[in-house]
């Protein structure tokens, strides 16, 4: 009988509406014993009057019949009214509420294991998120912005994500992977530090827009760092030296059939040069991470350590 009470007591206390419709059954059962005593009535009787009275809907069948009843009766009037009144507008905010942020997807979620979790809303985001949506992957996007351009299936937290209730809210020690995309640099630099803090052992990549931002990223722990406009300097350099350089790595990027990967090197590949793993793997073996640094065998040909990962080119459901 304790645990019941305790229990229905907690659940009480969490909920604004349910505090609020308990203390006005509280004045609405104690007005009807008062009311049975002042008027000399039964309490079935009395509790009749008080529910039409708290209700508003005041037959007027029963009234009271002296001084005492009628300062019984306004009390009941002065307060279980109210109290059930802003209850119940409580919770059907609550419920208008609720149903709002389904619309908008923007139901309260955490990572729980194997999301990408996005943490701001960057123009690059949607496509990404859509991208990753259409390959199966679960996203999760935590943003104060309005989330109504991202796809269906993203599930949207709205909140802060230069803020630690914001960030440490939605559980980023357990996702798969982090993408940090701010509105700009402040933004991110920002981001990555709550993220760092609260998830160091989660890879993650952020973009910046500035070449110095992402080595202060990288130098924050986050190895993954990417400059957009040295990524668009770059590839418009390659593309004016080779039209077609472009499209080449839209299509590396954007394959449908394929997908990027990095795999690490392991003990049998361990003391192989890099050019010798690409011969052997069929061309597949793009580059290597090599002490913190992405290299080709056209510009270095490492020796590569089990540490190393190396970036494969794979068909979509291949390892």
């Amino acid at each position: 009988m304790i645990g019941t009470v305790a229990v229905i007591f907690a659940r009480l206390s969490r909920s604004q509406s349910a505090r609020l419709v308990a203390l006005g059954l509280v004045f609405l059962f104690a007005g009807a014993a008062a009311f049975s005593v002042t008027q000399s009535i039964g309490y079935g009787t009395a509790l009749y009057w008080a529910i039409t009275t708290a209700t508003t809907v005041g037959y007027g069948d029963i009234t009271p019949a002296n001084t005492a009843g009628r300062i019984v009766a306004s009390g009941v009037m002065l307060t279980t009214i109210p109290l059930f009144a802003s209850g119940f507008a409580v919770l059907a905010g609550a419920v208008a509420s609720a149903h709002l942020r389904r619309l908008l997807g923007m139901e309260r979620a955490e990572a729980k294991g194997g999301e990408v979790l996005i943490l701001g809303l960057h123009r690059a985001v949607v496509g990404a998120a859509r991208e990753l949506v259409a390959a199966g992957r679960e996203v999760i996007v935590v943003t104060k912005a309005d989330p109504s351009t991202l796809p269906p299936g993203v599930k949207v937290v709205g909140a802060d994500p230069l803020s630690e209730e914001g960030v440490r809210g939605c559980s980023p020690e357990k996702a798969m992977q982090i993408l940090i995309a701010g509105e700009d640099d402040a933004a991110v630099l920002v981001t990555a530090v709550l993220a760092h803090r609260f998830a160091p052992d989660v890879p993650t990549l952020a973009i910046a827009s500035s070449k110095a931002v992402t080595g202060a990223l990288r130098e924050l722990g986050i190895a993954a760092a990417l400059s957009a406009d040295e990524l668009l300097t770059h590839t418009v350099a390659k593309s004016l030296e080779a039209p077609h350089a472009g499209e080449l790595l839209l299509s590396l990027v954007g394959s449908e059939g394929f997908r990027l990967q990095e795999l690490p090197v392991g003990d049998e590949a361990a003391g192989r040069r890099l050019s010798e793993q690409i011969r052997e793997d069929g061309g597949m073996v793009l580059g290597a991470v090599h002490g913190g640094k992405v290299l080709m065998s056209v510009a270095g040909d490492p020796v590569l350590e089990a540490a190393d990962q190396l970036l494969v080119l794979v068909p979509e459901g291949g390892p």
